[in-house]
């Protein structure tokens, strides 16, 4: 499990843009974006789903949104406005098990419920 494209991603043996990184999260652009700025915020721990997430993992996941807020900010689309997804399991669209969100702007996203 702890051998999937994230982690080669996270331990540098996978080329990727990387775009923020600190000892909780590294996020980067996706390599088939689905919105004109798409960037996967990834913890750097493996978890695997949203399901496995315990207390010790607060932290973690506070730089899940710390770190979406400032990539939004470099990346100008602060003040327009941004999506963030996280998916859990087969139904709700997770490809890669291991917990990471995905940041989607650049254009109006419209409202999906």
């Amino acid at each position: 499990m702890k051998d999937n494209i994230f982690t080669k991603i996270i331990n540098n043996e996978y080329p990727a843009e990387i775009l923020y990184k600190n000892k909780y999260v590294t996020a980067f652009r996706d390599i088939n974006p689905k919105a004109p700025i798409h960037i996967i915020i990834v913890t750097n721990d493996v978890i695997r789903t949203v399901n496995d997430i315990k207390e010790q993992h607060a932290t973690m996941l506070g730089h899940l949104f710390i770190a979406s807020a400032k990539i939004a900010k470099k990346e100008k689309i602060n003040h327009a406005g941004y999506r963030l997804i996280v998916n859990c399991n087969k139904d709700g669209g997770q490809e890669i098990y291991h917990l990471h969100m995905h940041l989607l702007g650049g254009k109006n996203l419209g409202c999906i419920l």
